[in-house]
């Protein structure tokens, strides 16, 4: 059984999605601080500061001043400004991850093309001057 678990960690594929998982995690913290350090304030700039988290529905009809009154008082919620929130912070992580996709997909190209070897000119006969030769053998036999 050591023998057969040995073997399972050994192959490629374990270890590439071991190394696919800790650079994940890495990136999400890299793009969790890039939206909540650098792109959250400069929306919250334009938006006056805007929070929807707050917007809630106490489903008992009591009103409540905060969505946190409310689940202390022990009302059912329909919390829809959490939601919105999570929307609007999907779409803007979504479209950090896009440009950042983007970026390093330009860099592997750039990569690539310098990468391209020059096709040498083909040493010896060319396939025409072969045939040639195959041609004359031919004719003067």
């Amino acid at each position: 059984m050591f023998q057969e678990f040995r073997n399972f960690i050994a192959k490629g594929n374990v270890m590439d999605m071991a190394v696919g998982i800790i650079v994940g995690a890495a990136f999400t913290a890299i793009v969790t601080s890039l939206v909540g350090d650098i792109i959250n304030p400069v929306i919250a700039l334009f938006t006056g500061g805007i929070d929807f988290s707050g917007w809630f529905y106490a489903l008992d009809g009591n009103d409540y001043a905060s969505l946190e009154a409310a689940k202390e008082a022990g009302a059912p919620v329909f919390a829809f400004g959490k939601f919105v929130m999570a929307i609007i912070n999907f779409l803007i992580v979504a479209f950090v991850v896009f440009l950042l996709v983007k970026m390093v997909n330009r860099i592997k190209d750039a990569a690539a093309k310098e990468e391209e070897p020059v096709a040498e000119a083909p040493k010896g006969p060319t396939e025409l001057e072969v045939l040639l030769e195959i041609r004359d053998a031919l004719k003067r036999d």
